[in-house]
């Protein structure tokens, strides 16, 4: 980019319409008839309008939208402009032009300029940059919120992890399957979001990234699921929508959608199953820590708990109840407790709970405390040991259709927890709710 002389920037921006409605002079000026009569023709400079956008953008910069949309005529004043540093206006001589071009156009309209022959002079003198779609579940989940917020959409509440759901089948359209032994999909959708992933560290992220260059490029766009979302309102008239009204409304419009091939479709049902799959375990996680009151606390205290008698395990040694001050063995029915939820076999948790000792370690080292999340299957295996000691509770007051008064006061207690502290209205708690019921009773 070029500044004039006087310090500005010139900025053209050309946004073609309709093919037949185009005119040349929208990019190159054109004569101001009102003044002929004054200056006497056609031919005299200031007759001439130097409007057009190539003129504004001269020693500047100038956008131009949709290019392959225009007719080849405008093209052909790109050539000119690229091969000798000027372009043609009207009756007037050359016009030189020191300007940059950044134009955009989507890939099937570039696939078929590339595939006419008489397009490569100009072809060769384009420096192409692919944009993908992006590949981020919480990037996409914020361009969601983003162009819903811009909408007249702004007075429905989207529930908790609703977007979310959306970004997570969205991104796994847009996917390739890897090579790499014991990555899916979704551990790929994981790791290219920042997620830790056990097993997996930033050399085999790059790797997956560095696998296929033209990843993105293909796949559902966000406006497909903001039109679906859309669509699903003006239908239901619904105050309140949440991840399986997304989802359903994702799925319907997969059979109007005109450029998706049958296999297409399969595919694309197969991610809404998955992103469905992904919702049930968070919406889990949710009503969990509802239910468990000061979940964090609970959770550190069984964490604490557990590394007590893995090191006494570790170590050979006995340790000391709490309670009695007596020296106990450890205990063993606690840890495979834990363990077993994450599907730690017998031969297998003396190596896993060295494991977590020599993370406490690494972590010393660098002076930093070892707190329970910094170990995603110990994680995952503390956060299912408590649901499962309260899944029966949680069963039981979730699905019961006539609940009693201390199961009412319980249910009122976690939806006002899930209102207050989650981001839930009360219509999508209790659904919530309902749905989790629903979920643990199958």
């Amino acid at each position: 980019m070029i500044l004039s002389e006087d310090g500005r920037i010139g900025i053209g921006t050309f946004s073609p319409s309709d093919p037949k409605s185009q005119d040349i002079a929208d990019l190159t000026g054109s004569i101001d008839f009102s003044t002929i009569t004054e200056f006497g023709s056609e031919s005299d400079p200031r007759a001439y309008r130097f409007d057009g956008e190539l003129n504004k953008a001269n020693r500047g910069l100038m956008e131009f939208q949709e290019m392959l949309k225009c007719d080849e005529k405008f093209l052909w004043n790109l050539l000119s402009l690229t091969q000798e540093g000027n372009f043609k206006a009207g009756r007037f001589a050359l016009i030189s032009a020191d300007e940059l071009i950044v134009a955009h156009t989507n890939e099937s309209e570039y696939k078929s300029f590339i595939a006419n022959k008489k397009n490569e002079a100009l072809q060769s003198r384009m420096i192409v940059m692919p944009i993908p779609y992006n590949l981020k579940v919480s990037q996409e989940e914020k361009i969601y919120a983003k162009l819903i917020g811009q909408s007249d959409m702004g007075h429905v509440h989207i529930a908790p992890h609703a977007l979310r759901s959306a970004a997570v089948f969205s991104i796994l359209t847009r996917l390739k399957e890897t090579k790499k032994q014991g990555v899916d999909l979704v551990k790929k959708m994981r790791l290219y979001d920042g997620e830790e992933v056990e097993g997996y560290k930033d050399a085999d992220l790059k790797e997956l990234q560095n696998e296929y260059l033209e990843e993105g490029m293909s796949g559902v766009d966000p406006r497909y699921v903001i039109n679906r979302i859309s669509s699903a309102l003006i239908k239901q008239d619904i105050q309140c929508m949440g991840a399986l009204d997304i989802l359903r409304a994702i799925k319907d419009g997969l059979d109007q959608h005109a450029s998706i091939t049958k296999e297409e479709r399969d595919r694309y049902l197969n991610f809404i199953s998955i992103a469905r799959k992904e919702y049930d375990e968070i919406a889990k996680k949710e009503v969990q820590k509802a239910f468990v009151y000061s979940f964090e606390e609970s959770a550190k205290t069984l964490f604490e708990n557990y590394l007590d008698n893995i090191e006494s395990f570790c170590n050979w040694t006995k340790r000391r109840d709490p309670l009695t001050d007596e020296e106990i063995d450890p205990d063993e029915r606690l840890m495979r407790s834990i363990e077993e939820q994450i599907g730690i076999s017998e031969n297998a948790k003396k190596a896993f709970r060295e494991e977590i000792l020599i993370r406490i370690s690494a972590y010393s080292r660098k002076g930093r405390k070892f707190e329970y999340n910094h170990h995603d299957r110990l994680r995952e295996a503390i956060e299912k040991k408590l649901f499962a000691d309260l899944k029966d509770i949680v069963k039981i007051t979730t699905s019961t259709k006539t609940p009693d008064e201390s199961q009412l006061k319980r249910i009122n207690e976690v939806s006002k927890r899930l209102i207050d502290e989650h981001g839930y209205c009360p219509v999508c708690a209790n659904e919530l709710l309902r749905y989790v019921g629903s979920l643990l009773n199958r």
